[in-house]
């Protein structure tokens, strides 16, 4: 099953069940998806409409809990790598997790904004939506609480971070509100959906050409049965709460990859192809985001038809 909610200007929206070939759209007895997550069912009526995907918010508009984990260590080890530090053991058996603000996220379509000098990127990621999950709950308690999957813009703010990190207490400025694709889909409902991972090509445009063609079932250290069970160790989660894979990233041939120009599987974020340039010859060169830039992320089913939507995101930044 596949639902998205409709910005008709309530701040959760209007939930709606969406046919397979992302045409048609049906409303659902549950104005909004939270309420039909607490009720645990989607009940659509026998109304039908044209479904068009520009008219979509993020399909949880605001949610209780947005958790976003770095399931794929190569990107660690990527960014540890490029500033000369050592890898801890630890992180490829413990996973790597930080609380998001989820008061308000952005809408697939909705601008990023900010300053030129916080060093605005993209992070091409996979996320879910779980039904309750208890404290403590077990790798298989918590894939059978995952009741959608969709895909995540985390969007972050480069040169914010190592202040904040330096601190010793976490991100808030250097992660502002992120978007999710226009569809949130059930598991069953995926082809490439298999032992708490998503198979398949993420694809990430930057202002029309490939940037990103990375397989996110690929070099998944941390499934999302571990990265829930990781979040609900100290605590319940609520119905609707959001976990995120961190940044889709791919090894080619044991190295950190190449662009997708030289036949590589390329980067789900800029900040990983800057730390590949500056491995290989010492210095960043691509450019963080840019006033004018356009962003785009999707996925495809074997047929090349679109999955999840997709989000599309123009960039505003002044300064």
């Amino acid at each position: 099953m596949k639902v998205a909610t409709l910005n008709d200007g309530t701040p959760d929206g209007r939930l709606v069940t969406v046919s397979d070939d992302l045409t048609i759209q049906r409303p659902c007895s549950d104005r909004t998806l939270q309420q039909a997550l607490d009720h645990d069912r989607i009940v659509p009526e026998f109304t039908e409409q044209p479904f068009a995907e520009e008219l979509c918010t993020s399909p949880l508009p605001r949610a209780y809990q947005f958790l976003d984990g770095s399931a794929y260590v190569n990107h660690v080890e990527l960014v540890r790598q490029a500033r000369g530090a050592e890898m801890p053991a630890s992180f490829w058996s413990d996973p790597l997790m930080y609380q998001g603000g989820s008061d308000s996220f952005l809408g697939p379509r909705e601008d990023i904004v900010g300053h030129a000098d916080w060093g605005v990127d993209f992070e091409g990621e996979i996320a879910v939506i779980t039904d309750v999950v208890p404290m403590g709950a077990s790798r298989e308690t918590a894939l059978a609480a995952i009741r959608y999957v969709m895909l995540c813009n985390d969007v972050s703010l480069r040169g914010l971070i190592p202040g904040e990190l330096g601190k010793g207490f976490g991100f808030v400025q250097s992660k502002p509100a992120c978007a999710f694709s226009p569809l949130a889909v059930t598991p069953d409902a995926l082809p490439g959906w298999r032992d708490g991972r998503l198979h398949g090509v993420l694809h990430v445009d930057l202002n029309g050409e490939p940037f990103g063609r990375a397989d996110a079932g690929v070099d998944m250290t941390f499934d999302f049965g571990t990265l829930i069970s990781h979040a609900a160790k100290t605590r319940r989660l609520a119905a609707g709460t959001i976990v995120g894979s961190g940044t889709v990233s791919n090894k080619q041939d044991g190295g950190p990859g190449k662009p997708v120009s030289q036949g590589g599987a390329g980067y789900s974020c800029i900040a990983e192809q800057r730390m590949i340039e500056t491995i290989q010859t010492g210095a960043p060169v691509t450019p963080f985001l840019q006033d004018g830039d356009h962003v785009r992320m999707w996925m495809e089913d074997d047929q090349g038809r679109s999955l999840f939507g997709s989000i599309d995101q123009n960039v505003h930044l002044s300064g």
